[in-house]
């Protein structure tokens, strides 16, 4: 059965997209610790993070720094951290938060709660800063 990562990268679950090319989709996390909070993936399921190929792995790493110039030109932040946990969804992915203390990146603090809205307004400013 697909990732549900899978599912939104197929267009069977929407998504707030940040970015996308052949093998990589960046998208925010309707779950975030801060607002600006993304996702990003590669397009192939692969579970385990430490598990991709090196050539994919190394491509997402440069995909998901150039989310992260983006995110730092749209979201005022000291810089963008990065965190791999893997435990939520069976696919790799690399979550991206501006962040301005260490306790921006805490996981373990309550979600924010955005609109609609506010998810489609922060996605749009982003990509549009994507280069």
């Amino acid at each position: 059965m697909a990732s549900i990562f899978s599912r939104i990268v197929a267009g069977e679950i929407p998504s707030y997209k940040i970015a996308e090319n052949e093998h990589y989709y960046a998208f925010l996390d309707i779950n975030p610790v801060v607002k600006g909070h993304t996702l990003v993936i590669p397009k192939k399921e692969i579970d385990d993070f430490f598990d991709l190929e090196d050539d994919l792995l190394g491509g997402l790493i440069v995909f998901a720094k150039r989310v992260a110039k983006a995110i730092e030109k749209t979201i005022p932040c000291n810089r963008v951290g990065v965190a791999v946990i893997g435990l939520e969804v069976p696919h790799a992915h690399i979550h991206l938060a501006p962040i301005n203390t260490m306790n921006d990146i805490n996981f373990a603090r309550p979600k924010l709660k955005l609109s609609q809205t506010e998810f489609a307004d922060i996605a749009q400013r982003i990509s549009a800063n994507f280069e």
